[in-house]
């Protein structure tokens, strides 16, 4: 999958240094599946949450930390939405963000 904004997973490991190893071993493995749909996803990561509009939320780090991806099954990419604590993705609308 290609994966829009590194630069976000960047920010918050810059800001939460423990999350950097969960984030980077997520990326690893993201960046060489090709998911052509929700069922693939969950193969990979059962605990993983697909919710409305194929966006996908991600517990990373024992749920210390939430990422949230927009994906497009068709073009093989990903759009990180959020990334950040679980404290700060209580405050969002996974859906809509």
């Amino acid at each position: 999958m290609r994966i829009i904004a590194l630069s976000a997973l960047r920010e918050c490991w810059r800001k939460h240094p423990d999350a950097e190893i969960p984030l980077r071993a997520w990326y690893a493995i993201a960046r060489r599946a090709i998911w052509r749909r929700p069922g693939e996803v969950k193969a990979v990561y059962s605990n993983a949450s697909v919710i409305a509009d194929n966006r996908v939320i991600f517990n990373i780090k024992g749920n210390d930390y939430r990422l949230v991806v927009a994906v497009h099954y068709n073009r093989g990419m990903m759009f990180i939405r959020f990334v950040g604590t679980h404290h700060e993705y209580d405050r969002i609308d996974a859906d809509s963000i």
